[in-house]
């Protein structure tokens, strides 16, 4: 990604926390019965480097350990929600009609530890 959300760790930790809410949102509206995409409505994966701009233009008021604080929580609830399923829950593609033919861990794969991965790299960078 590497772009203008990129330049310090507050920004990294926003960007992560952001992606988070956005899971856990996705999740709790789905699992509730109200069938909703895991973008915003207005954006496609395509248009995902515009969205992590607004989410960085929202966030620059945020100080350092603020941005801990928030993505600490954030990373408890998507925690505490992936513990709710076993293995066959999280990783036979398809099981719910709300994630597609995609596995519901491979969304939570893709807002942590890959994410993680990604953001690690670049702290490493800074």
């Amino acid at each position: 990604m590497c772009g203008i959300q990129d330049k310090n760790a507050r920004d990294l930790l926003m960007h992560l926390h952001e992606w988070h809410k956005m899971l856990i949102e996705w999740y709790d509206k789905n699992t509730a019965g109200e069938k909703v995409s895991f973008l915003p409505e207005g954006f496609s994966w395509k248009t995902t480097p515009e969205l992590n701009k607004l989410f960085w233009e929202n966030y620059q008021n945020v100080t350092l350990p603020e941005a801990k604080e928030l993505l600490r929580k954030s990373h408890a609830e998507v925690m505490e929600r992936m513990g709710r399923h076993n293995n066959d829950e999280l990783f036979i593609k398809s099981r719910y009609d709300w994630t597609g033919t995609t596995s519901l861990g491979a969304y939570f794969v893709s807002a942590t530890s890959s994410h993680y991965d990604w953001a690690t790299k670049l702290l490493k960078k800074m």
